[in-house]
């Protein structure tokens, strides 16, 4: 294993991802973390020359934001690799997209990649079953998908965290303590990505949930199988996906069990909390069929998922500090 330390610099430090990656990188064996004056955070000129000084940078930014960021790179600087948290370049085709369990080809371009978009959360647990069911004609591209989502509103970014957590939270929000639907308009921001990683032909109906609890993140998926491209049972998609991702590190397809969730009739979606996994279900009978994945959206959903595509672009074990 090589010795060399590596230089990162994470912008956008003071945010939700950006403290997770700071957190899990404190103890890397092969990370120098280049520190910015607080009081120069914001500055651009400050910013631009730890970016070009870093072998890594992480941006953990509005879109507009990254944007910026990836412009301060110069011209001749051929060494600082980005991986960028936010939207703005998922769908990019010069970006690699940082889901490397989905292919050999996905692994390959994030190795060879100076520039990877991390995925959204949801669109994670959307795409890693979705990927390969069309991909092996068990989906139909044109099928007409609809999935529901369910997250903790550590996603949702500081202004809605600090509503959760305010001291007068009863009187000021008083519907907070209830899931609530969002993205009513059908338009979430994660959709893009949805449809053009895993080869749709249609953009998905997708329904995502805010709820009262801190992390953690569920997406289910609801199959007829008489509109499937190939006659299957639960247990034989169970079977195809359990193939699929056999002896990744982070994706894990559970025990069958098509009526309940390791012998609990509820799904619990914190169960990955504080871990990089993504776990994969199936559920249902010969005529319908629930696929369900959970992930912690603060860790294979955003920052897990950041330092993961980080050691694989560095050539180092993909597992280290996860």
């Amino acid at each position: 294993m090589n010795n060399k330390k590596f230089n990162v610099y994470v912008d956008g430090q003071a945010g939700t991802t950006g403290l997770k990656i700071n957190e899990r990188l404190v103890n890397h064996p092969y990370i120098n973390i280049l520190a910015i004056d607080e009081a120069k955070r914001k500055d651009s000129a400050a910013r631009k020359e730890m970016i070009n000084a870093a072998d890594i940078v992480f941006l953990c930014l509005p879109d507009d934001a990254s944007r910026e960021a990836v412009s301060m790179i110069d011209a001749h600087n051929k060494h600082t690799k980005i991986i960028d948290a936010s939207t703005a370049f998922r769908t990019h085709a010069d970006w690699a997209y940082g889901i490397p369990e989905l292919s050999k080809d996905a692994r390959d371009q994030i190795a060879a990649s100076s520039r990877t978009s991390v995925p959204g959360c949801y669109a994670s647990a959307f795409i890693l079953p979705v990927y390969p069911l069309v991909h092996s004609g068990i989906v139909p591209a044109d099928y007409p998908i609809t999935c529901h989502g369910i997250s903790g509103y550590s996603g949702a970014g500081k202004p809605m965290i600090a509503e959760y957590n305010h001291a007068d939270r009863e009187t000021l929000y008083p519907y907070h303590g209830s899931p609530r639907h969002y993205g009513l308009g059908l338009t979430h921001k994660h959709i893009p990505e949805m449809k053009q990683k895993t080869g749709l032909k249609y953009n998905p109906i997708f329904s995502p949930i805010i709820a009262d609890y801190y992390q953690g993140l569920a997406v289910s998926l609801q199959f007829h199988t008489r509109l499937l491209g190939k006659k299957v049972t639960p247990l034989d998609v169970h079977t195809y996906l359990s193939e699929y991702y056999a002896g990744q590190n982070f994706v894990k397809v559970m025990d069958f069990s098509p009526n309940t969730c390791n012998g609990e009739n509820f799904f619990n979606p914190i169960a990955c909390n504080g871990t990089n996994n993504a776990e994969i279900f199936v559920f249902g009978n010969d005529e319908q069929i629930m696929v369900m994945t959970r992930l912690d959206n603060l860790g294979k959903g955003a920052s897990g998922a950041a330092v993961q595509n980080m050691n694989i672009m560095l050539g180092l074990d993909e597992t280290i500090s996860l």
